[in-house]
Parts: C-alpha cells; structure tokens; sequence
C-alpha cells in the first residue's frame, strides 16, 4: 500500500492500483476552504498518477459529507474578490473531480448534502449504501446552486422536489411521491429568495453547458447572499432555530 502525503481533510491511499480518497473531517465532512484546496491538489495529482485507475470517493465517519461550511460562509467579509475567488475554487474542486482521466465512483456511506451532493454527483458511477441519503438544503441557508449538477443524474421532477422542498431522500429509495399540498407547504417555508432563485436556475441553465450553467447559479447566489432573508437563515442554522423569512 502506498500513502500520499498527509493531509488536513482527507486520507488517501492507494493499492492495486485503486486509490481511496476518505474525506475525514469531523464531525460531518463539511468543505471548507482547505478542504477545497486540497480536493483540486488530490484529484490532479490522482489524474497523472500512473500508479492510480480508479477512485473511490467516500467518507468517514457518519457521513459521506454535510456541504459547505456555513459557519465559514457566514463568516466571509465581502470584500472586492471575495466572493470570486471562492466560486473559483469551488467550481474548480468539482471539476477536479469531473475532469479527472480515472474514473471516480462516489461511495455515499451516509448523509451527502448540498455541496456535499455536488461531490457525489461530480463523480461517474453513485453507489449508496442503505443508510444513506441525499438532499439539496440550499434553500434552508438562503442560498442556491448544483441545479446543473443534479440534472445529470435526476429527471427534472425528482430534482426539483430535491430543490425546492430540501427534503432528504433516503439511499434506499431516493424518491417517493408525496402528497401535493404537503409539498406545497413544505416550499412556503422556505426562503421564497431562494426558492425563486432555484426555479429561475432550473429554467434557464437547462439548455446551458454545466461550466455556464453552474456560473449562473454562482452569481445567483451571490445576490441571494447579500439578502436579508439569507442572513437569517444562517443566524437560524447556528442558533439551531426556525428561520422568519421576509422575502427581502
């Protein structure tokens, strides 16, 4: 077995020409900046290794990975470039993925969300184990992007529940058909900003390439993050509260 070099979020390792990427960062995988920075140098660096044919993605712990990290976000000072340079990065560590010369298999162990998801769905082949679940809970933080990315391996019905609801759907069975007015209230209480941002998404990028497709939804959210309604739904995740929205 050969080790790469350490690192601060992942373990990697490689035999038999297999390499195991295991996001390990505690409690729940969230990406962060340097989880970032080190998904693009990992998956360059497996892409021309000739030592490496396939990769398996997965996660330690509880989960596959939560997304991005909300309290890093928050916490980011709008300051000129700020937000471009952490969009860059964030495409890039999909793309790393996605553009890759080995084919990667997305071992989802458990909860994949948000961002968590777009990893997943950035590889080839999604395995899931039974305990495991997906959900795209943009719309619970004000926020809004993987539109494109989702559309790669969900119809558009199945996708937009995922969107607009944030339900979580689990590995055994990722959809099941609810009850319409239960939806329907299900989307009323989310942020009515980001909700009209993900329809706005999955209408126009559905004719888009995925880099121009995802680029729109990046500027989307970047308006959405300057909102009212956004900076109460992260004051609400972290005091573990319901979140009033005011459609501002």
């Amino acid at each position: 077995m050969t080790l790469m070099q350490d690192w601060q979020s992942f373990n990697v390792a490689i035999e038999d020409y297999v390499a195991t990427v295991l996001m390990n960062r505690p409690p729940v995988n969230a990406i962060d900046r340097v989880f970032r920075e080190e998904l693009v140098a990992i998956f360059d660096e497996l892409s021309d290794r000739d030592d490496v044919r396939s990769i398996v993605l997965t996660g330690a712990g509880r989960a596959f990975c939560a997304g991005a990290d909300i309290k890093e976000r928050a916490g980011m000072k709008p300051e000129p470039g700020d937000y471009a340079r952490h969009n860059r990065l964030t495409r890039e560590g999909f793309y790393s993925i996605m553009e890759c010369h080995k084919p990667v298999i997305a071992a989802i162990n458990g909860a994949a969300i948000g961002a968590g998801l777009v990893l997943a769905l950035s590889s080839d082949i999604l395995l899931a184990a039974q305990e495991a679940s997906v959900a795209m809970t943009e719309v619970d933080v004000g926020l809004a992007g993987g539109v494109r990315h989702a559309l790669r391996f969900f119809g558009q019905s199945d996708a937009r529940l995922m969107f607009y609801t944030a339900r979580r759907l689990s590995g055994a069975d990722l959809y099941r058909m609810g009850v319409a007015l239960e939806i329907a209230r299900e989307i009323a209480q989310k942020s009515p900003l980001a909700v009209r941002a993900a329809k706005t998404s999955f209408n126009i990028t559905e004719n888009l390439a995925l880099r121009d497709g995802y680029r729109f939804e990046q500027s989307a959210t970047v308006a959405l993050s300057q909102t009212e309604d956004t900076k109460e739904a992260q004051r609400a995740f972290a005091d573990k509260r319901k979140p009033v929205f005011k459609g501002r």
